[in-house]
């Protein structure tokens, strides 16, 4: 079974969230990551295990949003999941985004 990380994925959260901050900013708030570090990862390329784990933590997701098993073909319904799709959209207006995600609040606390 292999397994991947759709550093995509991490790399579109990461730029949302981040926003109009400069690199330097959030590397403080993150705490351990450089800003070169960061230009990367926002590069699509794939982060070391410490720096995954800090990203995760910043973005206030699962590490298993990013993972990407080969072995199964079977869409994942986890509001993490779709949530952490939706940030990294970058077709849609930030502001159908939010939206978007609110409803989806609503609807997983019912």
């Amino acid at each position: 079974m292999a397994t991947t990380l759709n550093s995509s994925l991490l790399a579109g959260m990461l730029k949302e969230k981040r926003g109009k901050k400069v690199l330097r900013e959030v590397s403080i708030e993150i705490g351990g990551v450089s800003p070169a570090t960061l230009s990367r990862v926002e590069q699509g390329k794939v982060p070391d295990v410490d720096t995954f784990i800090k990203l995760c933590k910043w973005l206030g997701t699962s590490s298993d949003t990013f993972i990407i098993n080969h072995a199964t073909t079977e869409p994942s319904s986890n509001k993490d999941f779709i949530v952490a799709h939706l940030r990294a959209e970058r077709e849609l207006e930030p502001t159908t985004v939010q939206m978007l995600l609110k409803m989806i609040d609503m609807a997983y606390a019912k």
